[in-house]
């Protein structure tokens, strides 16, 4: 009898010791790496990244295991800090820099059961997908804005790399600058970097040097708000809404919400369900946020600014519908007619109105 208890206790262990293993296996979180190009204290583009990081751990609990690399440069130093993370166990990897993009294609071929996600890129793969938001929207915005507020008609513009993304931005808030201000002029200072505070401060002072009296930018740091609210004149946020950097300066902002597309799409991980797509999302889908406008906003500004906001959402609004020319004066848009996706994918020229070449 005891024999025969022995073979069944032995079978049942031979039985349920795979299952037990393979529920294990089942049990191991998701390893989700994240790839910064400026450190996630920068207050700006890293800073909502890594917001959105840690919502997905607390959106996903124990399910996932997040991890991330910061100030990592692009190129290749941005390559072996991916594959360190697919050698170490990460199944998602999110890179979040446009430098990013060739780097990541490298190594999402050399490890394809890996599941990669590229901010703001165009190059993709069965197992690379890319994201990107609308932020020429909230330019319209706040180019709005500009266009009423600035008193001595010159705008100041921060821009980082000539990159489509950041000529989008600049043509489309001077636009929106100039359709209530005819008088509006442009000054443009590149500064070729994401997150330099010093040379972001430097860029500032410099542009209130030329006259302006408000200014933008589309780089990381809060440096150039700093500096507006020692100088007395306005600026925006980037990014993130930089309200603490200068409580007076700041008429509004341009926030980035990275969360429920991270969420989403790790879920998708989980699920089995993940596929190479392209996102590009904007004030509709949440992913542009507006933030609150100052009260130094005159009450009919800040009206008009809230419209463009629900008009640009329900798609009645376009940040660029002609007639629009090209900066030589030759026709791009016509009366009526809306840029297409690609043509802004692409854009590598200013409108008409805007002085300066842009970099090569």
């Amino acid at each position: 009898m005891n024999r025969i208890k022995s073979r069944v206790l032995t079978c049942l262990i031979a039985f349920t010791l795979p299952l037990t293993l393979s529920l294990g296996a089942a049990a191991e979180p998701l390893k989700v790496g994240f790839v910064y190009v400026g450190p996630i204290g920068d207050f700006g583009w890293t800073y909502e990244h890594d917001i959105g990081r840690r919502a997905v751990e607390e959106a996903l609990g124990d399910k996932v295991e997040t991890s991330y690399a910061e100030s990592v440069p692009e190129g290749a130093d941005a390559e072996r800090v991916m594959t360190q993370m697919a050698l170490s166990g990460h199944k998602l990897i999110y890179a979040t820099s446009f430098g990013y993009m060739d780097p990541t294609i490298n190594v999402a071929e050399k490890f394809p059961d890996v599941r990669f996600e590229h901010a703001t890129g165009y190059k993709r793969a069965p197992n690379v997908s890319t994201y990107s938001a609308r932020f020429y929207e909230g330019r319209t915005v706040i180019g709005h804005i500009a266009g009423h507020m600035t008193e001595s008609n010159v705008v100041g513009y921060i821009a980082s790399f000539p990159i489509p993304e950041v000529v989008r931005g600049i043509n489309s808030a001077y636009l929106a600058a100039k359709k209530v201000n005819p008088d509006v002029e442009f000054k443009i200072v590149w500064v070729f970097t994401w997150f330099d505070p010093a040379k972001e401060a430097d860029a500032a002072r410099a542009l209130i040097d030329q006259g302006a009296d408000v200014i933008m930018q589309h780089t990381d740091s809060p440096a150039a708000m700093t500096i507006a609210e020692e100088s007395g004149i306005y600026a925006f946020g980037q990014a993130s809404d930089m309200k603490q950097f200068g409580p007076t300066a700041r008429l509004s902002s341009i926030i980035d919400d990275w969360a429920p597309y991270y969420i989403e799409r790790t879920q998708a991980v989980l699920d089995g369900t993940w596929e190479s797509t392209d996102t590009w999302h904007g004030i509709n889908e949440g992913m542009v946020g507006i933030g609150e406008f100052s009260n130094r906003i005159p009450a009919d500004v800040r009206a008009s600014a809230g419209e463009i906001v629900d008009a640009l959402a329900a798609g009645t609004m376009h940040s660029f519908e002609g007639p629009i020319n090209r900066q030589d004066g030759s026709v791009w848009l016509e009366a009526g007619e809306r840029a297409d996706d690609g043509t802004l994918l692409g854009m590598n020229f200013y409108v008409e109105g805007i002085e300066g070449e842009i970099p090569q």
